[in-house]
């Protein structure tokens, strides 16, 4: 059971991280690139079309399985449950700046009027900052599926 649970985690924690590498490497440059009214009307649409039944399905059922294969591995403590933690622990650092960073973000973006005048401003630092972050994001969910990947092959 211990497997079946590190390799859905590890699927799980694979898609996430590819949804965040693709805004990572080319949606946010992208949307960066145009007129701060267009970027913004363009990420407060993608903002509301994300929290659907599939990706937050991805995102948070990840989450739950990483808390309970976390628990599992440390009643069980074989030789790879250290990696599953750790593995687990990196995945919920980035739900964790999901809800802290990024959600509060794209709640204040979707507040803005496009047109203001201070909205470009604002876009600039917001892409900026969103993006770093999500770096981090990205980096923590790929990361965990490669320990968990690895993690399910010794065991």
């Amino acid at each position: 059971m211990e497997r079946y649970l590190t390799i859905v985690t590890a699927v799980g924690a694979g898609v996430v991280g590819g949804v965040m590498f693709a805004f990572s490497t080319f949606i946010m440059t992208g949307l960066g690139r145009l007129e701060p009214a267009q970027g913004i009307a363009a990420m407060q649409a993608i903002n509301r079309e994300a929290p659907n039944f599939w990706f937050m399905t991805a995102l948070f059922g990840t989450a739950l399985t990483s808390i309970v294969l976390a628990v599992v591995s440390v009643v069980r403590h074989d030789g790879s449950a250290v990696y599953a933690v750790i593995a687990c622990v990196l995945y919920l650092v980035g739900i964790a700046l999901t809800v802290v960073y990024h959600v509060p973000h794209n709640n204040a973006l979707d507040a803005i009027d496009p047109t203001a005048a201070d909205s470009a401003a604002y876009w600039r630092d917001y892409v900026s900052g969103w993006t770093g972050w999500n770096h981090v994001r990205t980096v923590s969910a790929i990361a965990a599926s490669a320990v968990l990947t690895w993690s399910a092959t010794r065991g």
